[in-house]
């Protein structure tokens, strides 16, 4: 074939190969990262890249299956429209439409984004099982999904914020996420369990830690305490009286019956008056009462309150704050027994009466 023939034929197709070529090479040279929505061609950095990338927090969460502290971490109470992405990959999770306040200081929602946008595995490292929830493709730890949540779902996504970035909704289409802007534009908010029932703005707490006249006194005066009720839990009798348990044959401890308002006081605040009310290095005994039902523990009503009883009373051992191990136990809750009447508001009753109870620094 002649070179002029060839000329002819190659001349009008080399915009359209040219075109081609430029694809390619944009495909080919374009990685998955936060910022961008290539997703599909995401590889997983090596742990020694996801350290240089991430805060150490951040690593521990994702990588660790670590927990951040409740109340003290960038979106729990965060109340901007918008996404909430993989710290990793970037993946889109969860959206601002379905986040509600559930009380336990972490951002939690009722479903993820999308069905498929985070796996599920039980998780038995601690004394029960719980299921814990990573995202999809980095396969990042998240956090916990527990069935405490509200309509419509029932389910509380219990995610650490260390694993999430969020994109506000105004920023969601230059970073290329503008395909989920009508579930979060037209969407209505997930209504708090706080909104959707007053009754679910109660929770309730049980101490023990001596004898429960003093502690029930300081309790009761705390802002956010609706009501308290001393009574008997932890023993192996049902209905105990205190003939029984004052001789420490039923196993019961002396305990208080906290209702309180999570909008106002949290759990983990009620742990701070707790630990500052007693001595917890003491197991049976406090100021001039020794026994069994003096102990000092913890009776929990949910898997959260387990979870940040332990945390605490953890720091407040590395800590050394108290020159001795903290032997509080930290138990579930089963039956409480309300206690007699005239032991019900017993330092309103009769005002100077016993107690060792006080609040330490």
């Amino acid at each position: 074939m002649k070179k002029s023939s060839l000329t002819k034929i190659l001349l009008p197709t080399l915009p359209l190969l040219l075109l081609i070529l430029l694809v390619s090479l944009l495909t080919i040279s374009t990685p998955a990262t936060s910022e961008n929505m290539s997703t599909k061609e995401f590889v997983k950095p090596t742990a020694e890249e996801l350290k240089s990338k991430l805060t150490p927090l951040q690593f521990d969460v994702t990588q660790k299956e670590g927990t951040e502290r409740a109340f003290n971490n960038e979106y729990w109470d965060e109340k901007h429209p918008g996404l909430y992405v993989d710290i990793v990959s970037g993946e889109p999770l969860f959206s601002s439409s379905d986040k509600f306040d559930s009380g336990t200081g972490w951002p939690s929602f009722t479903k993820p984004i999308a069905e498929n946008s985070v796996t599920s595995k039980t998780d038995r490292r601690l004394f029960f099982s719980r299921t814990e929830v990573r995202s999809k493709l980095a396969d990042s730890h998240l956090g916990h999904v527990f069935d405490d949540g509200p309509a419509p779902t029932g389910k509380r996504y219990c995610i650490n914020s260390a694993a999430l970035r969020f994109v506000p909704l105004e920023k969601m289409k230059e970073e290329g996420y503008e395909e989920y802007l009508p579930a979060i534009q037209n969407e209505q908010p997930t209504k708090t369990s706080h909104e959707q029932s007053n009754a679910l703005a109660t929770e309730e707490a049980i101490f023990a830690g001596g004898c429960f006249w003093g502690m029930e006194e300081i309790l009761r005066n705390i802002p956010g305490v609706k009501n308290t009720e001393v009574g008997y839990t932890g023993g192996s009798s049902n209905a105990p009286t205190y003939t029984e348990v004052k001789t420490g044959i039923s196993g019961h401890a002396e305990a208080v019956r906290v209702s309180f308002d999570p909008n106002v006081i949290s759990y983990h605040k009620l742990l701070e008056y707790f630990f500052r009310m007693h001595d917890p290095t003491t197991a049976n005994r406090q100021g001039n009462d020794d026994g069994t039902q003096y102990r000092s523990a913890i009776f929990y009503t949910n898997e959260a309150q387990q979870l940040e009883a332990e945390r605490y009373k953890e720091q407040l051992d590395v800590s050394g704050k108290w020159g001795k191990p903290v032997v509080t136990e930290i138990v579930p809750a089963k039956g409480f027994y309300p206690a007699e009447d005239y032991h019900q508001d017993y330092l309103q009753k009769h005002p100077g009466g016993y107690t060792c109870h006080y609040l330490r620094d």
